[in-house]
């Protein structure tokens, strides 16, 4: 292992987590599996707890900068939890049996996950940056003020809570295109409100990760070492970066990964 690379690898996560708030569990557990030969339950268990304190320092960032909606985060949260529990369960139910080779499923689950946000968010963000006159059917704005809007916004946060508790994949890069789609947010907003909810998300799901004793904290450390400074450098100049080049280009990566994700197994 090297431990000089990890940090510095993790720092760079970090920069793009705190300018984007997507990308931090999309890069580095397949960082960790594929430069570091880390077995995939390990990557996803320790990459879930060292994201937590990466989100967490980002989300205090973007709170002192009023960037972030607190009720999207409050009822988002309200789902997302025990749905994050509940794919650590399953995760138990899986390690439990034995009858299945948890890393191979891991690794298929991550593949699967990764493709199919970056190829959600790459079609819309061609789509507005080429075809920008080109307009989509809207999904309905949620009204957190109604109980309905309540309601569907637990179910949402329930539903991609779940996936992130199976493969800690998603915890930005899903539910920003659920605070796109649903809640109209601005693009300052729109970062700072998916690093809060990701980290309470992930506050949680890490308990449950350190119950299944596949966290290894010689990898969470460095990775904690690097990324924190970087998610804080991030969010500084968050206001000063054009956000779109920036994507596309972390949105070809991903491909790239989710590919090679898959086709490894």
């Amino acid at each position: 292992m090297d431990y000089l690379l990890l940090p510095l690898l993790s720092f760079f996560v970090g920069i793009i987590v705190g300018l984007t708030g997507i990308g931090g569990a999309s890069l580095i557990t397949p960082m960790l599996i594929f430069i570091f030969q880390v077995p995939p339950s390990i990557a996803v268990s320790s990459d879930v707890v060292a994201a937590t304190l990466m989100k967490v320092v980002g989300s205090v960032k973007h709170w002192q900068q009023k960037t972030l909606d607190t009720e999207v985060v409050k009822w988002l949260a309200f789902g997302s939890v025990p749905g994050s529990l509940l794919g650590v369960g399953i995760l138990h139910l899986i390690k439990r049996t034995g009858e299945h080779n948890l890393d191979n499923i891991l690794l298929r689950l991550l593949g699967i996950m990764i493709l199919l946000i970056t190829v959600l968010a790459l079609v819309q963000l061609l789509l507005l940056t080429f075809f920008p006159k080109f307009t989509l059917p809207e999904l309905p704005k949620l009204d957190l003020k109604t109980n309905l809007g309540r309601f569907i916004t637990v179910i949402l946060g329930a539903i991609l809570g779940c996936l992130v508790g199976l493969t800690s994949v998603s915890s930005g890069s899903m539910f920003a295109l659920v605070l796109i789609g649903f809640f109209r947010l601005d693009a300052r907003k729109l970062v700072g409100t998916d690093i809060s909810q990701a980290a309470i998300l992930l506050l949680f799901t890490s308990l449950g990760h350190l119950t299944l004793g596949t966290v290894n904290w010689s990898l969470v450390l460095p990775i904690w070492l690097g990324s924190v400074p970087g998610v804080l450098l991030g969010a500084k100049v968050c206001l000063i970066i054009p956000q779109r080049p920036l994507r596309f280009i972390i949105y070809t990566i991903l491909m790239m990964v989710s590919w090679k994700l898959v086709y490894q197994v």
